[in-house]
């Protein structure tokens, strides 16, 4: 009787933690980057793969960096939101091409509308591994030390822009002018 109640219990315990883990949003993964700097990445150019962009030239601006791929139907549909949000000129917004095709990446944004100041290629995944990226479309929330200071996964709707980004990038200027007119006092 034993050997077929062990079995028994194991089986509704995982149902039970099954259960549970249905429950939870996959999007409130915390990062472990939050709060420490940008890792390191060095990337080509979208459109000019002979010139590439490393994390220390991104310094100095408060940005977002937005992870997408032409294959990705999320992508598609926060890409309006991405050129409402370009044309507002609130923040830059940097684009990180992952695993795709370039010259279809290139036709992508030709015919949807490129909101991104600057377009990076990561080809092989290798830089969206090192960020932690989990999927496309991913978004982070960097400050001018090129501290990561948000992480939102799946796609940005208007009521994240509106209700957590938003919010903190008028937080993160605000921070930015008080370290800067510090700075002009000494």
């Amino acid at each position: 009787m034993l050997k077929y109640l062990i079995p028994l219990v194991v089986f509704f315990a995982l149902v039970v933690l099954f259960i549970f883990g249905l429950q939870n949003d996959p999007r409130l993964v915390p990062s472990p980057f939050i709060d420490k700097p940008l890792p390191e990445i060095n990337l080509p150019l979208l459109a000019d793969p002979d010139i590439s962009i490393s994390s220390n030239d991104l310094k100095g601006e408060i940005f977002l960096i937005n992870i997408f791929a032409t294959w990705c139907i999320p992508c598609l549909q926060e890409h309006p939101l991405l050129l409402d949000l370009a044309n507002n000129k609130e923040i830059k917004i940097i684009g990180l091409n992952y695993k795709d095709d370039r010259l279809e990446a290139i036709k992508w944004l030709d015919n949807l509308g490129n909101p991104y100041s600057i377009v990076l290629f990561d080809e092989d995944g290798l830089a969206g591994i090192d960020l932690g990226v989990y999927g496309v479309p991913e978004s982070f929330v960097i400050n001018q030390n090129a501290v990561v200071k948000y992480k939102h996964i799946g796609p940005l709707t208007e009521k994240v822009l509106t209700e957590i980004i938003n919010p903190l990038i008028s937080e993160l200027k605000t921070q930015q002018m008080i370290d800067e007119s510090k700075t002009q006092q000494r």
